[in-house]
Parts: structure tokens; sequence; C-alpha cells
């Protein structure tokens, strides 16, 4: 690569090399790759981890226990199949004595079959899962010992030799890289979540230096849209939402913290600092607001606050929910499965489990609240100004003094022994229980509507009332500015330490008698002997060198965000269920320099679209597909649908309509009539708004939690924690880019720019395709749709009142000066150049 690019990766922690493509020396069996995925899937169920499903006492997750001799019976004969009682069974005939049994079934092939017994005889080396293993960086391949010459190369950087070298094994060519005009759009639409503009696109065409493609990565890194894009995984993984979700699905304030995340991500905050902050910012030695506002990761998950629900089946469910977002987000383990009994299938204990809840469960939130204004649930952070701060409390002064002139009235008008409510005075006796249980709070706590039933019942009592009327007052003035306070909620840490039993199957009432402290699982490496056994010390413990998981999890789902698939495809697992990577030396390569590169997402981000394997085309031969139908050798550019909330930013984008403004609370776009009147039985109206908060990215929009966004089809409910992506082809899909207010208006605003930028039709049609595509249109396209611009013109003429329908779909105001049968006829093409494959594809 040349020097200037080497120089500037170099400079953000990567270092470039030559191309290297070599095969891998042919050996012996490899127990992770060959003989563990036979084992976890046919033998895992009755003789794996879990003690529980155990049978006959035999394990064959252990090297140890495998190869155990039991009354004269060894399961595992190193180098002696024939004497393996594992062969002897998986051999047999008998169906009383055949493994696996009928039963279960599962049954080995022959392949299968003869692998195993292959293994033995070489002597049944085992191996420790690849994924727990501490991940060590490997050699970039050179170009020694090429045993198959690849082609068509220009410079390559480390992703490319360990690429090319997988692909020379394979006896396959790379492909050649993408039009420039394509390679563009890819990588905005990848680092921003929007097209380029046909400015951008000019700019790039003309510029014909060898730094002409870098130049526009590192522009895109530096675009504020860039946090807007990332932040979007990253809310779908901490399951954000707008409401607490459950019945009545009130209403929550944690925008502030999606904010947050918006900003750290443009800043580039290494990413051990962002897991750091998330999970323990308030107990970061003098931890400051932003810090404390961190947290808010983990008070995203749902909050039942449903009537006759028991809190601390509530509080507990939550805790539930902290440890598996954690063991998914950062270690990709399906720690759920540890929460009622030992895992399956990986290494992992349910006293494992109980260790990281232990971390969990020593927050103040007691399982109860979520109603009122903002759905917070107490531990809540003020997010306000230093002005509305002193307001505040100021009022909260006044507040205190009224109620200091009541407390003294009520002494006497409710005698009693100090220190009780006044509702046990016996002065009180004779009140009713409106009065009662109103005076039972004390006057500074009291709210209006507790003020209001005293003086309603007692008005006759006019001294009494006179003393109320201040308190009632400052009540009331103190409200107003305390409910316009912005209240997040965020993690702390309770004075007591609660104490962890195991759950017996994971009841909330059914502790066990095995007491469990904190502590990270046993088959991972432990805590540091003077690490805090706290969020803190989880939190190091994560972005620690010698953690196995964290930074490959993490890179695997940036790989999956850039080529569609990840190099793990199971990015939710990592353990024995989960694929073992295609390309394990260049994912082991990525975390170790990520690490090394002091967690510098953007540096990461730009290896990766810098590579020639990113920037190849997406063109694919019937061979090749037929060989590599999901990519996973990356011998080709990936094709694939974008995401519904990046063909919906793209379109408003496209048609000038989208309103960039960074941050502030939720907005409510277009929605049908009675989704949400529907999903609440009545109790909720969905109002939408006006003006640009129609028109803001969707990363923006309201999401209810019991029924999120109707314009988006393919996304995650935010329910829980997802890290899976999700593509459809639904005839929904359609439904909605072609007949939703938002593609509709946008369709028509694109019209109406492409009309008034340009006098014929020909130059129209090309700004249009420039505007979503990013090229002009060929000349096979410009006459079909030329012709049908002409057709619709005429139909149209004819036909005004639909013209005029459909031009007034949408609130944004139309350019009056424009024929309308014209301007309904450039919509529905343009409407149609928003749907074509290409506009709605990552090519």
């Amino acid at each position: 690569m040349h020097s200037m690019l080497a120089k500037r990766l170099t400079l953000t922690g990567f270092t470039l090399v030559g191309l290297v493509c070599v095969a891998p020396a042919a050996g012996k069996l490899d127990f992770n790759r060959d003989i563990q995925p036979i084992l976890s899937e046919n033998c895992y169920h009755c003789h794996g981890p879990d003690k529980a499903e155990r049978k006959g006492g035999l394990r064959l997750d252990e090297e140890k226990a495998a190869k155990e001799t039991k009354d004269g019976v060894t399961a595992i004969l190193a180098g002696k199949s024939a004497d393996s009682e594992i062969i002897k069974r998986i051999l047999s005939h008998d169906p009383d004595e055949v493994m696996p049994t009928p039963k279960s079934n599962r049954k080995l092939t022959a392949a299968q079959k003869e692998t195993l017994q292959r293994w033995i005889d070489e002597g049944a080396v085992w191996g420790r899962h690849w994924a727990f293993e501490r991940v060590e960086k490997p050699a970039v391949p050179s170009s020694q010992d090429l045993r198959f010459e690849i082609s068509n190369l220009k410079s390559v950087n480390p992703i490319d030799a360990f690429i090319h070298a997988k692909l020379a094994q394979e006896k396959l060519q790379p492909g050649v890289e993408a039009s420039k005009q394509t390679l563009i759009r890819r990588v905005t639409l990848d680092l921003t979540g929007v097209p380029p503009t046909p400015e951008e696109v000019d700019a790039f065409l003309k510029d014909g230096s060898p730094q002409a493609y870098e130049k526009v990565v590192d522009r895109l890194l530096q675009s504020p849209r860039y946090g807007e894009r990332w932040s979007w995984d990253w809310l779908d993984a901490a399951r954000y939402a707008d409401t607490n979700g459950y019945q009545g699905d009130p209403t929550r304030t944690m925008w502030p913290w999606r904010d947050w995340v918006v900003k750290v991500i443009n800043n580039n905050m290494p990413y051990d600092q962002f897991t750091v902050w998330q999970i323990a910012g308030d107990l970061l030695p003098n931890a400051t607001m932003e810090q404390r506002l961190a947290t808010g990761f983990n008070r995203n998950h749902m909050f039942n606050g449903e009537g006759g629900r028991i809190a601390e089946e509530t509080r507990v469910e939550n805790v539930f929910d902290r440890v598996e977002t954690t063991g998914t987000v950062w270690l990709g383990l399906t720690m759920a499965c540890t929460k009622c009994h030992d895992h399956k299938f990986d290494q992992l204990t349910q006293k494992d489990y109980y260790g990281l809840y232990d971390i969990f469960n020593q927050t103040t939130e007691e399982g109860r609240g979520g109603g009122g204004r903002t759905g917070g649930v107490p531990p809540v952070l003020d997010v306000a100004g230093a002005d509305e701060l002193d307001e505040l409390a100021k009022r909260e002064k006044l507040v205190k003094e009224a109620a200091a002139a009541v407390e003294k009235y009520e002494e006497t008008r409710f005698p009693r022994a100090k220190g009780r409510p006044a509702s046990e005075s016996p002065a009180a006796k004779s009140l009713s229980s409106n009065v009662t249980s109103s005076i039972a709070e004390a006057p500074a706590r009291r709210a209006i509507g507790l003020i209001d039933r005293i003086t309603t019942e007692l008005k006759d009592e006019t001294e009494y009332v006179a003393v109320l009327k201040p308190l009632r007052g400052a009540v009331k003035r103190r409200d107003e500015i305390n409910n316009k306070i912005v209240r997040v909620m965020v993690m702390d840490t309770i004075a007591k330490p609660r104490e962890t039993f195991i759950l017996s199957k994971g009841l909330y009432d059914k502790p066990t008698p095995e007491k469990v402290t904190a502590n990270t699982p046993a088959t991972l490496p432990p805590l540091p002997a003077d690490a805090p056994r706290n969020r803190l010390g989880l939190a190091q413990w994560l972005v620690d060198r010698n953690n196995p998981l964290t930074a490959r999890v993490t890179v695997n789902r940036f790989w999956q965000a850039l080529f569609g698939i990840g190099l793990v495809k199971t990015a939710e697992d990592f353990g024995v269920q989960g694929e073992k990577p295609v390309h394990q030396p260049l994912l082991d390569w990525l975390s170790v320099t990520f690490m090394e590169s002091g967690w510098d997402v953007k540096a990461l981000h730009k290896l990766m679209v810098m590579s020639t394997t990113y920037r190849q085309a997406s063109n694919v031969s019937p061979a090749l597909l037929e060989k590599d139908p999901e990519n996973r050798l990356l011998a080709r550019a990936p094709r694939y649908r974008l995401p519904s909330w990046m063909i919906r930013d793209a379109a408003l984008f496209s048609s000038g309509l989208l309103k960039e403004t960074l941050g502030g609370p939720p907005v409510k776009t277009y929605q049908p009539e009675g989704i949400w009147e529907e999903a609440t039985f009545g109790k909720i109206t969905y109002k939408p708004d006006t003006g640009d908060a129609l028109h803001r990215r969707t990363l923006y929009t309201f999401w209810r939690r019991i029924v999120g966004p109707t314009m988006l089809f393919d996304n995650p409910a935010r329910q829980y924690c997802s890290v899976n992506v999700s593509r459809t082809n639904t005839p929904l899909h359609a439904l909605i880019t072609m007949n939703d207010i938002t593609y509709v208006e946008a369709a028509r605003t694109l019209a109406q720019r492409v009309l008034l930028a340009e006098k014929e039709d020909t130059q129209r049609l090309d700004l249009a395709f420039r505007l979503v595509l990013s090229r002009a249109a060929s000349p096979d396209e410009r006459g079909i749709l030329l012709q049908r611009v002409n057709y619709l013109k005429t139909q149209f003429g004819e036909n005004k009142a639909e013209a005029d329908k459909l031009l007034k779909v949408g609130e944004s105001p139309r350019d009056v000066s424009l024929e309308a049968s014209t301007h309904a006829a450039w919509t529905s093409v343009c409407l149609l150049v928003l749907n074509l494959d290409e506009a709605l594809t990552k090519e």
C-alpha cells in the first residue's frame, strides 16, 4: 500500500503489510474444528456440563472425565478407537446400546463416525473451546510458500492478507474493485447511514490521487452522522426504548442517555472506557454526572409496573436482564441458559450465573415505581442545568418553610406522641379516611391532591385552611419546575449489601441454601485478587487484556455491520454451540490489534473499510454462488437489503427533507391511526408531531415498547438485548416504502427538487438517480422512465383531483408554481426510483 496510507493507518494504531497468500499445512484433526462440534450437537445433551441431565456419570466435555477408566471401561482411549467405549456405542446396531439413543432423534453420519475414530487413533488430542482461550495475535501470512496465485490485486492491508490466504487455500480469486460510484455510496451508507450527495460523488470521481478514497473515509469518520449511524446498533443491544413496556406501557425519559451514546461515539471514546462508564460509571472516583448518566445502559430494560405485581419479582427479573445483557453484549455467551441449571453445552454453571447476579444485585431499586410523568424507577439522575437546579432548590426551601408552619399548627390540632404521624392522634379518629390518609404524610411530603382533600373536607376550619394555603401554593410552584426536569434511570449501590442465593429454577421466591458472592464465570480468567467485587471490578475485567471474549465479540459485531455477517455468524453465541469462525486468524488478529490501539473504534472501522476485501464489487458468478452462497470466504463484496431505518433516512436525505438536528426528546412521526389505541385498550392516543420533527432521523423516533415504530419491519422489538441482524423482503416492506406518508412525501419533495433544479426531463431524471443511487440513469432506464413520465402527465392532466390528492400527502409545503400534473407525474416516478432494488440494497 502506498506510503501515505500506511503512515495514516499506523498513526491510528494499525500497521499495514504486504500481501501474503499461503495455504495451511495439512495435519491431524483439530479438536475445536472437527471434534467438538460433533460432541456438542450429539452428546452434550446427556454427557455435558449440566450435571442434572448427565446420564451414566459420563462427561464428554472435559478431557479428564472422558478419558477416565471406570469399572474397566474407558469412553475414550487415546490411540485405540477399537477399545474406546464411545466408538463401540456409536457403531452399535443394538437400540439399547447405540449412542446417540434412538429417542434422542440424533444420529451420527458415517463421516462423523469415521472422524471420531480417526481422531482417537491419532491420539485423541484435546483442546479447549477456541473462544475461551486467550486471544493471541497471529502472524500475518507471508508470500512464502505461495500455493495459488492471486491475481488482479492492488495494494492490500492485513485483512486482505488473511482473506486472500483463505481464498488461495480454496483456489478462489478475489473480486475486482467496485466502481467509484458504488464504492462511495457503499462506504457513506455504512459509516453515516445516509447516501452521498451528488457533489461528494463528483469530487471523488474527479480526484485521481491514490489518497482519494482514504480522504472520503476520513471525512465520513469525522461527520456527526457517524455517531448517529453507529448508535443504532448499540441501542438495539442496549434494549433502548422510550417506554417501560407491559400493561400501560408508561413513558420514560432515557433519551439523554441515547444522546450521550451519540456524542461519545462521535468523539471516539475508547471502547474500554465506553464499557466501564456504562457498567460502573457511578463507581469511579468522584464520578461526574456524565459518568453516572452512562450507567443508564443497565436501566434500559423493561419494567413491569402492572397492578398487583410483586415488587421483588420485578426487581429480580431486572437483575436477570442485566446479567444476560452483559453476557450477550460483552461475552457473547448465552447466560440465560444457566439461570435455572448448569449450561447444557458450555462450561458455565448456575453458580457462575449467580456470581454475576450478585454483582448487579446491589442497587437501591426495589421493583416498584415506574408510573408518573416520566415512568422513571428510582434511582434516577436529574439531568438539568445549573439554573434549573438553583431555582428548584429555592422553591423546595419555600415548601419546607410552609410545611414547618403546617407542622406546628398540626401539633396542636392533632396532639400525639413525638415523631408519630398526625393520623394517629385521637383527634383524627372522627375524620374520614380521605383526611386521615392525607395527614398520615408529613406536610413536606404532601402532594397537592392530599392538601386539597384536607381543605375540602375541613373547609369550616378556616384557620387550618389558611395555614395549608401557602403550602399548596409552594408545592404547586415547586412542581411546575420539578416536572420540567428530565430524570434518567441510572445505577447506584445500596448501603447494606444484599445477600445472593441461587434461585431454584430461577424463581424469585425459591432461594436455595447455597449462598453466592460476586464472581465471574470459572471457565474464564478470574477476577484479579485486588479487584473490587462489584460492577467496577466486573467492567475492568471485561476489558482486561486476558479476557478472551470481549474484543472478539465486539470486533465481530463491527464486521457484521460492515460485511453483513460476522466472522462468527452467531454473534450472540461464542460458546460451543456457536459457529467456529471461518477466518479465526483474522478475527484474532483484529481483536488484538483493536486492544493494542487503545480500543480505537474509528481506527478499526477505517482499517476494515480501507481493505480491498471491503472494496470489491458484489458481482458473483454462478460457480462462486454455488460454492459460497453466504459469501463466507469473501471473494466478493456482500449485497443485501439495507435495514429499514436506513432506507427511511436515505429517502428523507435524498429528497432534501431530512432535518439534521443532533439529540433531544424523541419525536412522533407519521403513523397509521389507531395503532397505539388498539395496543393500549384506548388509554393512549397517538398524536404525531408537526414541522421539522416529522423529518428527523429514525434514531430519534419515539419507541413504544409494546408496539414499535410502524415504519420498521425488520428491527428487534427492543424488549430484550439483540445483537443479531434481521433482514427481510416481506411484502410489508413494499407496502410501507410505496405507500407510507414519509416515502410518498419524500418522493413528492424529490420531484419538486429535480423540477426546480433542471429544465430538461433527461437532466431531471439523472439528478433523481444521482440523489438516490449516486449515478446517472442508463440510456435504457431513461427511455423507460421518461416514457412513463409522459404517460403519467397525461393521466394526471385528465384527473386533476387525483393529482391534487397525491400532492397533498405529507405536511411539508409544496411549491405551487409547479404545474400539478407534471409534479404528480414526477412524484410517481421518484417514488419508483426510491423503491428500486438498487436504492434499497447495499451494493
